[in-house]
């Protein structure tokens, strides 16, 4: 099979100029291409892991006895020994006038925060929570939007060595609580609101109410963000306003703790049950988000980054390690395309001279279809467009082309919670494919699989990692003995990482994704749990059952119906749509509002009970009923044909 042409080629003074062609040289590897560093990345693990760790200069207080003691998932072991710090990583790289982070919004206001003012407050910040009872081990919680607020009570958790998570403000109360109070946290941090779409959010109530359903709370933060004041009304634990905590003079010191300890609980979307908390470790992190920004995105001191995102998508916690490469990160807290001016960001962009700006498919889709064109603004200091959340379509890459620049990198990239991180992407020396992955990432031993768990090449497969990855989770929260970590990715290929994507590797290398292969939501990037909205949806008393799927389409977008089997009597008018989307908004989040609501007669389950949702998925994007699932093991299998037929009319509405 012939290899295509490529949409693009990297340019040779570039590569030469690259984090990843020093990397090389350090190597001993000066002319190597792509493909030969990255053949040694997975067959020799623990020489390019030791290598990582050298040309970034990893400060450990105690050095390490070996790379790699165990290589058996799940369970591996990497770098015993070695004690450090992620925070101090991201602290130190910046000389103390330099711009460690740019705070801006929808409303195109902005304020800068110097490394010295940063390190300050994550000093203060760190002794207030000392002063709380917070020390290593214990949990801290942020409910907030994505300011520099939450990097600084990040990275104040994590000087001490106690364990962070953080949610977003448009998620329900309730639904925040279902993840924090599974780690029984020791304080909450919460801001008084958020802005999108032109509104400011007041969300003091909201935050009572999580502080109220976390009864370990010892102390409340309270984050003046929108102006809002917060009133005298009785918390459940003693109240700290931010202006107290993070504004003391205190001296920094951050906590050595082993390679493997717990840095962050980042939640699965809950697909079924309460969501589970991966724990990710202060080493791996650090090392796998080096390699992907320094080496990959080729960030370092000079750059700045703006990536849409929020505060529990894990590419907040990637935006956050853009500290660790010395390079500057921006935090936005709106919509990525307001009503009132839609190119807001390409607008902050270009004023502020960001060289890697991130977004979703749909993003750069909908800039296409409502005509906008980023290029009115001087785009010229991007280099790179990265891009991921769900499949990048072919069409996208010449828009890229013509409204953001000729020469810049449009990078599409597939990862996940899981890791923390990227599985494929691109870097500086590989070319790009339009509609691909130009390359699995460096140290990621990437294959697809058939259903008997051999390797194929240009024929779609299961997304595997056969090697371990230092970012893989540590553990889950609250599974003691392991059970369903090895449930979840290693049950379909025993010693292998199945991670839920079908993909085919090309011929020539390249990665392309075609969608989940199970049933989590994944809207414009941000995973969603199905869980969250039936649970919602099926306490109206006009709701028998609902059952919410994202199916990804050929077009590149996303569709993601709502099905309702009504109660006796009930009707699915405008009114009862409008009550069902307000308990969504409410009960979870504006994200998890629906692009349809149609009722049909049933939802098919297992004998044992559970919603058929990947089979529904699949008979909906037109894979024949035969293929999808067994009517014997069906409780009700007039109800696969049903779905079969729904899926088969709306393509011909939309041929």
């Amino acid at each position: 099979m012939s290899v295509p042409d490529p949409f693009m080629t990297p340019d040779p003074q570039a590569v030469a100029e690259s984090n990843l062609m020093d990397f090389a040289r350090h190597a001993g590897m000066a002319d190597a291409d792509y493909a030969a560093l990255y053949h040694w990345s997975v067959t020799d693990l623990e020489g390019f892991w030791a290598t990582v760790w050298e040309y970034f200069d990893i400060d450990a207080d105690t050095p390490y006895e070996q790379v790699l003691a165990d290589e058996r998932m799940p369970g591996a072991r990497w770098f015993p020994g070695a004690t450090l710090n992620y925070a101090h990583h991201a602290l130190r790289n910046l000389a103390d006038d330099a711009v460690a982070v740019i705070a801006l919004d929808e409303t195109g206001s902005c304020y800068e925060v110097t490394a010295s003012h940063l390190r300050a407050q994550v000093a203060s910040v760190a002794a207030t929570l000392r002063e709380l009872g917070v020390g290593k081990g214990d949990r801290v919680v942020g409910y907030l939007p994505n300011t520099p607020h939450a990097i600084v009570a990040f990275l104040a958790a994590a000087s001490l060595g106690a364990v962070w998570s953080v949610c977003g403000q448009d998620y329900a109360p309730k639904a925040a609580a279902d993840r924090f109070a599974q780690l029984e946290p020791t304080v909450l941090i919460a801001a008084d609101g958020y802005l999108f779409n032109g509104t400011a959010h007041d969300r003091r109530d909201a935050a009572l109410e999580l502080a109220h359903a976390l009864p370990t709370l010892k102390a409340t933060l309270l984050v003046g963000h929108v102006g809002l004041p917060w009133p005298a009304q009785p918390y459940p634990s003693l109240v700290v306003p931010w202006e107290d905590a993070a504004t003391r003079t205190e001296e920094l010191t951050c906590t050595p703790v082993p390679f493997d300890h717990p840095l962050w609980v980042v939640f699965s979307s809950g697909t079924t049950g309460l969501p589970k908390g991966i724990v990710h470790g202060h080493g791996g992190v650090l090392l796998e988000h080096l390699k992907t920004l320094g080496l990959h995105s080729d960030l370092g001191t000079g750059e700045r980054l703006l990536w849409y995102t929020t505060t529990h998508w894990m590419m907040w916690n990637l935006v956050v390690s853009t500290l660790l490469t010395g390079a500057t990160t921006c935090t936005y807290d709106g919509s990525p395309a307001p009503l009132a001016k839609p190119d807001t960001l390409w607008e902050l962009a270009a004023r502020h001279r960001v060289t890697v700006f991130g977004t979703s498919p749909q993003y750069l889709l909908g800039m296409a279809k409502f005509g906008i064109d980023p290029s009115v603004h001087d785009l010229s200091s991007i280099r790179v467009v990265g891009c991921t959340g769900s499949t990048l379509p072919a069409s996208a890459y010449p828009w890229v082309r013509e409204h953001v620049g000729e020469r810049v990198l449009l990078a599409s990239i597939s990862g996940g919670t899981d890791v923390v991180s990227g599985f494929a992407g691109s870097a500086p020396n590989t070319p790009v494919w339009a509609g691909e992955l130009s390359a699995p990432h460096l140290g990621v031993a990437l294959a697809a699989h058939d259903a008997e768990g051999f390797p194929v090449v240009d024929r779609v497969g299961e997304l595997v990692v056969t090697r371990p990855m230092p970012s893989m989770p540590l553990y889950f929260w609250n599974d003691p003995d392991g059970t369903r970590y090895r449930e979840a990715y290693f049950s379909v290929y025993p010693g292998v990482w199945r991670h839920g994507d079908w993909i085919t590797v090309t011929g020539h290398g390249s990665v392309i994704v075609h969608g989940r292969s199970d049933s989590t939501l994944n809207r414009n990037g941000v995973r969603l749990g199905s869980a969250d909205i039936h649970d919602v949806v099926e306490r109206l008393p006009e709701i028998a059952e609902a059952l919410v799927i994202g199916a990804e389409e050929p077009d590149g977008g996303y569709w993601m119906p709502l099905f309702v089997v009504l109660a006796a009597g009930a009707e699915l008018d405008d009114t009862l749509r409008d009550r069902i989307c307000e308990a969504i908004r409410s009960g979870a989040s504006p994200r998890h509002v629906p692009d349809d609501i149609l009722e049909v007669p049933g939802i098919p389950h297992t004998r044992t009970g559970k919603k058929l949702e990947v089979p529904v998925k699949r008979l909906l994007q037109g894979t024949p009923a035969g293929q999808v699932v067994n009517p014997a093991t069906v409780d009700a299998p007039d109800l696969i044909d049903y779905y079969a037929r729904l899926g088969a009319e709306r393509r011909d509405r939309s041929a």
